[in-house]
């Protein structure tokens, strides 16, 4: 059963607007015919069903930019609760933007409705997620959002869905109440139905549910520490979104009699957990697909006890979302051992590729890869070769010899390493940092962990992380939001003494061990900057259009070994987040910088940024309302958090949005 729930502060006069919702889930861009001009919603976690995250609203644009202010904050106000051991983690959601209402979820996975002019609070729900104690991920708690759907057997009524911990949950939008025909009361208990049974608590979610029709679909998240027998799996399920009853489950680990069984040698299909979807999944809504990109087997680092290829582990798989059956699918990593999840929602795209109109899906990845595929048969859109990558030199592990390498795109990210990577500020640092590197193995990307630990770039965080792409389907330009932050892959024993509050968790002959920063001289980076990139990726040639150094890192600005040191004007900066493309000629997002920015699209230079107080964790929205178009970010984390749209200052201006593309 869900805990008691709190509905606080619910502004009655929002049960007339929101009842009142009209959800354009049928166009892949969310325009909306039925409503003003003046109007625009942003009703999908990334914009439209497929992920684009773009905007066809122009009012915001590099003439304008210069104007944008502060229009309202909202914070989450939550605090660490010693009584349950748990903390709030990063503020990392992306609202949704329904008739002036958005939905949005908190570190604590509640769901809240805001005014989408003023940002006043219409309700909240809280599912007391935090009573089951700290997730087991290593953040603290974070929630990157919400999904909507309008049950057209109940009065075309708008009900929001969030998949909280081992909860879905389906809420009235009207009032912020569970509907209490789903499932039991308004909850289904997703540790139940599982291909075995789970410890719930080592059970999560941090992405909001891809719903198709009259089914939500989820997959979930566990903890990469948790790395012992039938740890949690990754089982993707479609549940009714009436009644909560599940209708199809897709296994990511095959069982008997399941394609892809036979790449799990030694049984190991039986007991191996994790090869889950953690980041959203995308929709191509008219043909019924839906695109899953799966994440490592456990353990991330050591593979000595799942021999084989590990399908569906790290691949990009295609499902027909009626039924949950596999359409198609490409491994993107074979028997993973680098934590290279697939870590972002697929983008779904129409590109021109020698004359020809090609929809398809591209997947950017930790690795600093962009596949391509026809989005239909799953063909790749150029060739990708089977590339000879370095063997392990650990005792009982068989790495995989050869890894898919795309011919084109070529790579967004740095990768590899050598000792001409070393931080090179000054000569005295260039040699200190590549006596570090010499403790380590270093080689080119896919270099296994070792013993000794393994310089790996890029590294844990990618790459292209969970902000993933953003499309503009009118110049056929991709942009991420990269970081060049290398670790360290060191591989040991794992403490299994009574000491250790954790030793039931892990039962694996060699975990990831030590710290995993690649730094030394108490926080230098071994590598040289930038450190995180903006990248334009021309899709229509698969090539690179730019690649500027993307934000800053005031705090290594700060190190005293670089007191008198000249450093370059933009050092970069490492993180997550994604970026928003508009029509208005703009790409904009922070993915970690204490700034949000807006670029031009045409060159990557900043047209405008604001400096903030906390660090920008979340992708950026956009919507028109009141006949202002605003753009909402999350900021911060912890007991420090809060959502900040900005909109132009002075008149409103007169702006249009374009179905297909600019003025």
């Amino acid at each position: 059963m869900l805990k008691p729930v709190v509905a606080a502060l619910f502004i009655a006069g929002a049960v007339a607007v929101v009842g009142s919702v009209r959800l354009p889930l049928g166009d892949a861009r969310g325009t909306q015919p039925d409503r003003p001009a003046t109007e625009h919603d942003w009703p999908f976690y990334g914009g439209d069903p497929g992920g684009m995250k773009y905007s066809p609203l122009t009012d915001i644009n590099a003439s304008t930019a210069p104007r944008l202010k502060i229009a309202w904050e909202w914070s989450p106000r939550e605090k660490a609760l010693a009584q349950f051991g748990t903390r709030p983690g990063n503020f990392q959601a992306t609202p949704l933007m329904i008739d002036n209402v958005l939905y949005l979820s908190t570190p604590y996975n509640r769901v809240v409705a805001l005014n989408a002019e003023s940002g006043a609070q219409l309700w909240s729900f809280d599912p007391k997620a935090y009573e089951d104690g700290q997730p087991p991920n290593g953040t603290g708690f974070v929630h990157r959002g919400v999904a909507a759907w309008r049950d057209s057997a109940d009065g075309n009524k708008l009900r929001i869905f969030i998949n909280s911990r081992y909860h879905l949950i389906c809420l009235d939008a009207a009032t912020g109440q569970p509907v209490d025909r789903f499932g039991t009361h308004g909850v289904f208990d997703l540790s139940k139905g599982l291909v075995w049974e789970i410890n719930k608590t080592h059970y999560t979610n941090t992405s909001p549910p891809t719903i198709y029709k009259d089914l939500v679909i989820v997959g979930n998240g566990v903890g990469d520490r948790l790395t012992y027998r039938n740890d949690p799996p990754g089982d993707v399920r479609a549940f009714d979104a009436r009644t909560g009853r599940m209708v199809w489950t897709f296994h990511t680990i095959p069982q008997p009699g399941e394609f892809g069984n036979d790449t799990w040698h030694n049984d190991s299909w039986s007991y191996t957990g994790h090869t889950n979807v953690w980041a959203p999944m995308t929709l191509d809504a008219e043909r019924g697909l839906v695109y899953l990109p799966v994440t490592t087997p456990s353990n991330d680092f050591f593979g000595g006890r799942r021999p084989g290829a590990n399908l569906f582990g790290e691949s990009l798989v295609c499902l027909d979302a009626a039924t949950g059956k596999r359409r198609w699918h490409f491994q993107i990593v074979h028997h993973g051992l680098w934590d290279y999840d697939n870590p972002s929602p697929p983008n779904l795209v129409t590109i021109r590729v020698d004359g020809r109109s090609v929809d398809a899906v591209v997947q950017v990845t930790k690795q600093g890869f962009a596949y391509v595929f026809d989005r239909v048969t799953g063909k790749p859109v150029w060739p990708i070769e089977e590339r000879a990558v370095p063997a392990s030199d650990v005792d009982g592990e068989h790495a995989w010899p050869t890894q898919p390498f795309p011919t084109k795109p070529p790579a967004i990210s740095e990768q590899g390493v050598t000792f001409d990577d070393a931080i090179d500020f000054t000569p005295a640092l260039k040699a200190a940092a590549q006596k570090e590197l010499a403790k380590y193995r270093i080689g080119p990307v896919f270099t296994p962990p070792s013993l000794r630990g393994t310089v790996q770039r890029p590294g844990l965080i990618g790459g292209a992380n969970w902000g993933g792409g953003a499309f503009d389907p009118a110049s056929g330009i991709l942009f991420v939001k990269t970081s060049n932050q290398a670790n360290i892959a060191r591989l040991g024993k794992p403490d299994r003494t009574a000491v250790n509050p954790r030793a039931s968790e892990v039962d694996a002959e060699l975990t990831r061990v030590g710290d995993t920063n690649a730094d030394f001289m108490d926080g230098l980076p071994l590598l040289k900057p930038p450190y995180g990139h903006l990248v334009a990726i021309d899709l229509n040639r698969g090539a690179i259009k730019w690649r500027v150094p993307f934000g800053d890192t005031p705090s290594l600005r700060k190190h005293p070994a670089l007191t008198g040191v000249a450093l370059p004007p933009a050092l970069g900066v490492a993180g997550a987040p994604g970026m928003l493309a508009t029509a208005g000629g703009l790409v904009i997002g922070g993915g970690g910088d204490l700034a949000l920015h807006a670029v031009d699209a045409a060159s990557g230079s900043d047209v405008w940024h604001a400096t903030l107080p906390r660090r920008v964790n979340g992708t950026p929205m956009t919507y028109r309302s009141g006949g202002r178009q605003f753009v909402v970010v999350a900021t911060g984390g912890g007991e420090d958090a809060s959502l900040v749209a900005f909109a132009l200052d002075g008149p409103a201006d007169a702006g249009h949005y374009l179905p297909g593309g600019r003025h």
